[in-house]
C-alpha cells in the first residue's frame, strides 16, 4: 500500500521565482496549535512540485526504510553515504507512536505538545553535523523526543565516542530508553556510549562537554550560551532560531573561540521552552 503525502502543506509558491514562502499558518493537530519540524525554502519551483507528489512506501521494515531513504536521495535530500546508511540502518518505525505511518516524509506528534521532525530534517541536520559525528567524536542533542536522531548519532560516532540526548519531559526519555533498546543502537547504550537524561536541554550536560556537535530539535530566541559555552572549538552547532519567523543556523566554534554563523534555510520547529510552558501549550 502507498500513501501520497505533502511535505509541507502549507508551503506557498512566489508567483515569480524559485523560492517560497513561509507558511500564513500553522498546520493542526487535533485541537491543538502545533509548528512543524520542517524544511520551508529553497527548493526550484520543479523540485517542490515533485517533493509535493512525493509518495513513500508505507510498508513496514526494511521496505519502508529503503523507500523513505531512496526517495530522499533521489530529491536530493540525501546526498551523503553515510546519512543514507545511518538512516536505513535505523528503524524509524521503532520510534514513533504506533499506528503512525513511520516512513512518509512528515513530522509526527509524539505527545506533550513535542514531534518527531519530518525525515527530511533529519537527513538535513545529519548532513550539517557529518564532519563532527566522526568515529570517536562527542554529539549532544537537545530535545531528543523519541530517540531517533540521537540514536543516528551514536551509531555514527561508534563505541568509541559519546552522544548525549537530553529532554525536560521524563516520560519522552523512559520511551526513548526504550526505543533505542529495540534497535540496532542498543548496545551502544549498553556499552555508555550513548546516555539519555531528563534536564532542561537549554542548559546542555556539562558532564560530558566539549561537544563536536550540538543539535537543537526546538527552536529559541536566541543561542543559550551554556550551549555556546558547551561546543569545542572547531565544533558546530545546528539550531533552529526564531519565534514564528525561523531559520535554521549552523554556528561554527572557530579554534580561537570565535564564532561564525550563516543560515542554511528557513523552518518550522516547535519553541525551546520551559517544561510547564510545554506541557501547558507553549
Amino acid at each position: 500500500m502507498r500513501a501520497q503525502v505533502l511535505i509541507c502543506p502549507t508551503i506557498t509558491l512566489r508567483a515569480y521565482g524559485h523560492l517560497c514562502h513561509t507558511p500564513r499558518r500553522l498546520y493542526r493537530y487535533g485541537s491543538s496549535s502545533q509548528f512543524l519540524n520542517l524544511n520551508l525554502s529553497c527548493f526550484s519551483r520543479r523540485l517542490l512540485t515533485s517533493f509535493f507528489h512525493m509518495e513513500f512506501q508505507s510498508g513496514a521494515g526494511s521496505s519502508g526504510k529503503k523507500s523513505m531513504v531512496e526517495n530522499l536521495k533521489r530529491y536530493g535530500v540525501i546526498s551523503s553515504k553515510r546519512v543514507a546508511q545511518v538512516m536505513e540502518d535505523l528503524d524509524r518505525g521503532l520510534f514513533l507512536p504506533a499506528g503512525s505511518s513511520a516512513y512518509v516524509d512528515t513530522p509526527v506528534p509524539i505527545g506533550y505538545n513535542a514531534t518527531i521532525s519530518a525525515p527530511h530534517m533529519h537527513a538535513t541536520c545529519l548532513q550539517l553535523l557529518e564532519d563532527k559525528l566522526q568515529p570517536g567524536m562527542r554529539a549532544l542533542d537537545v530535545g531528543s523526543g523519541t530517540g531517533y536522531l540521537t540514536g543516528c548519532f551514536a551509531l555514527m560516532v561508534g563505541a568509541e565516542g559519546r552522544v548525549v540526548g537530553v529532554d525536560h519531559i521524563p516520560e519522552l526519555v523512559d520511551t526513548s530508553i526504550k526505543n533505542i533498546e529495540k534497535s540496532v543502537a542498543a548496545s551502544l547504550l549498553k556499552k555508555g556510549s550513548l546516555s539519555l537524561h531528563v534536564g532542561d536541554g537549554r542548559k546542555g550536560w556539562q558532564e560530558f562537554a566539549p561537544y563536536d556537535a550540538i543539535h537543537v530539535g526546538a527552536a529559541a530566541s536566541e543561542i543559550p550560551q551554556p550551549l555556546l559555552d558547551q561546543l569545542k572549538p572547531g565544533g558546530r552547532m545546528v539550531i533552529p532560531l526564531g519565534t514564528y519567523f525561523q531559520e535554521l543556523k549552523v554556528i561554527d566554534k572557530n579554534e580561537d573561540g570565535s564564532i561564525k554563523a550563516h543560515t542554511e534555510t528557513s523552518v518550522r520547529y516547535v519553541p525551546l521552552t520551559s517544561r510547564d510552558e510545554q506541557l501547558g501549550g507553549f
